[in-house]
């Protein structure tokens, strides 16, 4: 039970979410008005999936420091989690769009750069789906994260900012800091990052422990 606190926290913060984020009173905005409970979970999952990229990083450098292939289990697992937050993201952020933009897609250079940095994501899956010995795909692995993060960041983040986007906060737009990011909406919104992240690590210690089994049972049967 002490070990699990953090599973109960995050399952209260999502019920949390939820519920608030679809009850609770937002300030009506220009154009946005009642969508903006989107951002509860759109911009939400993706703060989650960038913390998630942190970790498998993190778990990255671990591994190429020490060969101990438990740090890539770890990688991989949170890697895992943060392309599926990924795609939950662009997939809410459609239907967001939908309704403030008028189309699902408008090739906004967020939406594209968004896609293409998930799409980076997807070949690291590739590449290491491609290669048969677990050392050599947890250290190509491990070096492509590092380096896919890396260029994921500036694309997500800085040159949507160089150009037009309907996205606020790019473009010249300004960003919901600048206005009505209230009370209300910080009141939730803060706690929907942490249970999105939290959600997505119990979803890759889940996936780890499994990675972990797996390769227990193969080595009994080699062995035998």
């Amino acid at each position: 039970m002490r070990q699990s606190w953090w599973k109960f926290l995050a399952i209260a913060l999502l019920l949390y979410t939820l519920i608030a984020g679809l009850l609770m009173d937002v300030p009506r905005l220009p154009i946005l008005n009642e969508t903006i409970r989107a951002l509860y979970f759109h911009v939400t999952m993706w703060f989650g999936m960038i913390l998630m990229l942190v970790a498998a990083v993190y778990y990255s450098i671990k591994y190429l420091r020490t060969n101990d292939i438990r740090h890539d289990d770890m990688a991989i697992e949170f890697t895992n989690s943060a392309i599926l937050f990924g795609v939950l993201g662009i997939v809410t952020g459609m239907l967001w769009a939908k309704f403030t933009w008028g189309d699902y897609w408008s090739s906004d250079p967020k939406q594209n750069a968004s896609a293409i940095g998930i799409l980076m994501y997807f070949a690291y899956l590739v590449l290491r789906n491609s290669l048969t010995d677990s050392q050599q795909r947890a250290r190509i692995g491990a070096i492509y994260n590092i380096f896919a993060f890396a260029a994921f960041i500036p694309l997500i983040f800085v040159l949507p900012r160089l150009t037009d986007s309907l996205h606020p906060g790019n473009g010249g737009n300004p960003g919901f800091n600048a206005y009505d990011l209230d009370s209300k909406l910080r009141a939730v919104f803060y706690p929907a990052i942490i249970g999105w992240t939290l959600l997505g690590s119990w979803i890759a210690t889940v996936r780890v422990r499994m990675r972990r089994v797996e390769r227990t049972i193969e080595d009994r049967m080699i062995n035998s």
